[in-house]
Formats: structure tokens, C-alpha cells, sequence
């Protein structure tokens, strides 16, 4: 009789180690996904190649993840968890397009560049990516601009009235590969990079300052943007 209670209060306590065990596995799979990925790429990456970096069988693999599908979405929750993107939300604070793009491209390009080499891997793959992380991709993507453009897009109806220009620069403009081509390929600094962004974005917006509303010298009366000498320049001669 004895024995037989003590059998059934250590039940509770086997139970939960198991249960303890199973997740310890199920996070090493997932850590070892993650340094795949973001190492050799997701196209790189096989279950075998995962259960030899867990130091677990294919078998146990598949136990907790169905397909590699599975593991890419468990894989994609972890890393984001652990390096979220910058807070939109605290863009929208700023009311003037100019300054929130300025502070929205800070975050932003800051966090492309503290995360490029695990960020680049997995943008270079994406294709390789199952169909529901492409459109979570690009979902985030879309929400990152319209943070950025938030009570301004369609705005102006002069520059463009439904907004589409504004919108399709913006999501350019948020996304890695911009970002990648202006600092790593064309050799431009954060800070140079940031400035570009928020020039273009402002641009489309209608909201290009005056020269002399910078310093500038000689700026044109009527037409933001152009000089007198510009004016001259165009001027048919009789």
C-alpha cells in the first residue's frame, strides 16, 4: 500500500519533467533552425541538417515539427521575439512628416544595421520561404509604412491625390534591401542613408523645403527646390 501511494504522487512530478523535456528539445531544434538560417539560409537548410546541428535524429525532428514549414515559422516567432523590430507605434506621436520619417528611418536603418548579417540570409532567401513567413513579411513591411505615413498619404492632391506614389515609395523605402543597397553597395553611411529616405519620402509628399528655408542662396520664389540660376538655365534665349 505504501509503495503504491508513493507510486502515485511521483506521477505528477515525472509528468512534468517529461513535459520539461520535450520543450528543451523543441527549443534546442528551434535555436539550431535559427543559426541556420541566418547563417547559410533557409533554402540551406534541411531537417537533416537541423537535427545534426541540435545534435538530435531526423525523427525527433519531425516528432515536434511537421515539415520544414513548421520549423520556419517556430524558427521566425523565436528570432523576432528575441530582436523585435523597431515600435511604429511611436512614430505616429510625430505629426510632421519630415521629422517622423527622420526619427522612423533612425530606428529602422539603426536595426537593419545591428541585425545585417542575420537579416541578409534570410531576405536573399526568400523565396525559399513558406508562402504564410513571405506574407507575414511583407504584411510587416506594409505596416512599418503606413506607421510612417499615418494621417499624410492622399493628402495633397496636387503631388498625388489616392495617396499610391507616397505609399509606394514608402514601403520601399522600409524595406532591408533599400536599406542594404544604399549603405553596403552604393557606400553611404546611416546617417547619409536616413537623409536620402526621408528627402525622397518628403518629395512625393509635396514637402520639399525652399532653399531658404536651409540656407540656401538665390531660391526660387515659386517653384520649391529650383534656383534662380536654374530659372536662367530654362530660359529660352531670343
Amino acid at each position: 500500500m505504501h509503495e503504491q501511494r508513493r507510486s502515485t504522487k511521483s506521477r505528477p512530478y515525472h509528468m512534468r519533467r517529461r513535459a520539461e523535456l520535450v520543450d528543451q528539445t523543441r527549443l534546442r531544434i528551434t535555436e539550431a533552425a535559427v543559426r541556420l538560417h541566418t547563417t547559410v539560409g533557409p533554402a540551406h537548410t534541411s531537417i537533416a541538417a537541423i537535427a545534426e546541428q541540435a545534435g538530435v535524429t531526423r525523427l525527433t525532428v519531425y516528432r515536434h515539427f511537421a515539415d520544414l514549414d513548421a520549423v520556419f515559422v517556430a524558427c521566425m516567432a523565436h528570432w523576432s521575439t528575441r530582436n523585435p523590430r523597431p515600435d511604429a507605434a511611436a512614430w505616429t506621436v510625430i505629426p510632421d512628416l519630415r521629422g517622423r520619417a527622420r526619427r522612423a528611418f533612425g530606428d529602422l536603418y539603426g536595426w537593419y544595421r545591428d541585425h545585417a548579417d542575420e537579416l541578409y540570409p534570410i531576405n536573399r532567401d526568400a523565396a525559399a520561404m513558406p508562402l504564410s513567413a513571405q506574407q507575414a513579411r511583407d504584411a510587416g513591411n506594409r505596416r512599418l509604412a503606413d506607421a510612417l505615413l499615418a494621417g499624410h498619404a492622399g493628402e495633397d492632391s496636387t503631388h498625388d491625390g489616392d495617396g499610391r506614389l507616397l505609399r509606394a515609395v514608402a514601403r520601399h523605402l522600409v524595406d532591408f534591401w533599400t536599406w542594404r543597397s544604399l549603405v553596403m553597395q552604393q557606400g553611404l553611411d546611416d546617417d547619409e542613408a536616413v537623409e536620402v529616405a526621408v528627402t525622397l519620402l518628403t518629395a512625393i509628399a509635396g514637402d520639399v523645403p525652399r532653399l531658404d528655408d536651409i540656407g540656401g542662396q538665390d531660391a526660387d520664389p515659386v517653384t520649391p527646390g529650383r534656383t534662380a540660376w536654374d530659372r536662367e538655365e530654362r530660359t529660352p534665349s531670343r
